[in-house]
């Protein structure tokens, strides 16, 4: 019997509900994680069998100690929730906008993740998938690379914070490999989504990137830890 289980935070839309879909043929059951229960919902809908509401803002710690209070045992955590606020630069962002982001893209991660860990524990193949952006990585934003034009100081809020994600993805991974934890961080590529105008116009597939983060959910106990990968599969470098 396949009794696996996943939580995929922000999933009632994007790359999100696609992981979750995913998963969910996969035989597991997924734990669709939304803000706004009425959305996710009908997310669960649209996705079908397999797949259950569990309303999760990840910047509300009650909120989410209610959430990993309703699930016993996780095998799989997809930290997807994340906000991209403008594509300004540094000299031209406001230390709200930092504060605000942060809460999201990297506190709101680390709560998550503590909050489900003793249920994570439970699994024998506990997998964590971080959800970063290519534009995280600080060589390919001073090199050439596969995905996008270096040398812009653009997006400076959105892109430090998946650099901060990156940095806890090393940690955690370091810190939980002994007790069998695969935590890795996947550059998605830029997506149709509305994450920012730029990724509405110009993004590709959300479903194509939602394929890396089910190959890093799904990986063997001889797979990688701690490493940062693109949506195909290929190693990014940090």
């Amino acid at each position: 019997m396949n009794d696996r289980t996943a939580l995929v935070t922000g999933a009632n839309k994007g790359i999100g509900q696609h992981i979750a879909r995913l998963l969910a043929a996969e035989g597991f059951t997924v734990y669709v994680g939304a803000r706004d229960p009425q959305r996710g919902q009908r997310a669960v809908e649209e996705i079908g069998t397999g797949a259950r509401l569990l309303v999760l803002d990840v910047t509300d710690p009650d909120g989410i100690a209610q959430a990993a209070d309703q699930v016993e045992r996780l095998d799989v955590l997809v930290n997807n929730a994340g906000i991209s606020p403008s594509l300004a630069s540094p000299t031209d962002s406001p230390v709200e906008e930092y504060r605000r982001t942060y809460e999201t893209n990297v506190f709101g991660v680390v709560a998550v993740t503590n909050a489900f860990l003793p249920a994570l524990r439970r699994s024998p193949h506990p997998r964590i998938v971080n959800v970063s952006s290519g534009t995280a990585s600080l060589t390919w934003s001073t090199n050439p690379n596969p995905q996008f034009t270096p040398g812009s100081g653009g997006a400076a809020v959105y892109r430090s914070s998946k650099a901060a994600l990156n940095a806890l993805t090393v940690c955690y991974a370091q810190t939980l490999a002994e007790d069998g934890f695969k935590i890795n961080a996947l550059a998605p590529g830029v997506r149709a989504t509305d994450l920012n105008p730029r990724a509405a116009a110009v993004g590709g597939d959300p479903a194509e990137a939602a394929q890396g983060a089910l190959r890093l959910a799904l990986l063997p106990d001889d797979g990688p830890t701690g490493g940062f990968f693109s949506w195909d599969g290929s190693p990014v470098p940090w």
